[in-house]
């Protein structure tokens, strides 16, 4: 797998003057964008456009996505000479507000110029920079945390069951040392999606356990949805029936849904057993944004 590449090294950009016409002024030039399968960010992200040009990233404006994917701005006046000039082509997700007038360390989409276009993807190396189209997975039903017999089916853990469990997620990129994305499970009962919580590794506990029970958990991710259930659920629940989602989530992320990149989901058996087995689908190319600038 390839590396993410993290841009690090920003420094401010200053502007040069175009040809001398008597203004002063700096020649600009248009860029264009069009990209299809963004999410809504809501009230508190927005996506920014970002040259990169000698190392270092020069904004190209921010803009926001409606709930039906349609792009608030798809061009841009930039300055000409930096169109010209700038090799790659990087998208961030953005705070709002931005504290910082340096990119975010959220790559989502990047792609390198070739003449007057570049095709962005999730794969390059300065945005997320693997497909996970090898990324396989299962889960089983059970509930580990809590000495209850009659709970069995209200709970979901990323685990092969055996005497020594092992970690069920295959072939899934560390994104420990990843800034900007981590892994998280969700469980989504009757309509509303319910994190089972993130995690950067397939083997080991991930970040927390708001519903479990006081017993000890396995140490790998999971949930069991036993207390605090949210508005509109009752815990212990039934997951026959259910959606498991693995996805990849932006940080920080604030929403309670998962985000558009998903590689694994699968629903659950309506008859489903507790301990058994089930696997998971790779439905990863069909959840990603993908398109291109032209300068």
């Amino acid at each position: 797998m390839k590396k993410l590449f993290i841009l690090t090294l920003f420094t401010p950009f200053i502007f040069s003057c175009g040809d001398d016409d008597g203004t002063n002024e700096p020649t600009t030039a248009d860029l264009t964008l069009n990209i299809s399968g963004l999410a809504d960010l809501g009230s508190e992200a927005q996506y920014e456009g970002w040259l990169i040009v000698d190392g270092s990233a020069v904004t190209t404006g921010t803009f926001t996505v409606d709930g039906d994917g349609n792009l608030s701005e798809t061009s841009f006046t930039v300055d000409e000479d930096d169109l010209e000039n700038a090799s790659k082509f990087v998208l961030t997700i953005e705070p709002i507000p931005d504290p910082s007038a340096d990119p975010a360390d959220v790559h989502i989409l990047a792609g390198d110029f070739s003449g007057s276009s570049a095709s962005l993807t999730i794969m390059d190396e300065a945005a997320i920079g693997t497909g996970f189209a090898s990324v396989g997975g299962s889960y089983i039903i059970a509930t580990p945390t809590t000495s209850a017999t009659d709970d069995d089916l209200s709970g979901v853990w990323f685990l092969v069951p055996g005497d020594m469990p092992t970690a069920s997620l295959t072939n899934l990129p560390d994104l420990s040392n990843v800034a900007g994305w981590t892994y998280e499970g969700w469980a989504v009962i009757d309509g509303t999606p319910v994190s089972t919580g993130t995690f950067n590794t397939a083997a080991g506990s991930d970040a927390s356990a708001p519903f479990s029970g006081t017993e000890g958990a396995p140490g790998f991710p999971g949930e069991d949805f036993i207390n605090n259930a949210p508005s509109g659920l009752t815990f212990p629940t039934n997951l026959q029936g259910a959606t498991i989602v693995v996805s990849i989530e932006p940080v920080p992320d604030n929403s309670t849904s998962p985000f558009l990149l998903k590689p694994l989901a699968g629903d659950v058996p309506t008859d489903a057993a507790v301990g058994t087995s089930y696997n998971l689908d790779n439905i990863a190319a069909s959840t990603y944004p993908s398109g291109t600038v032209t300068r």
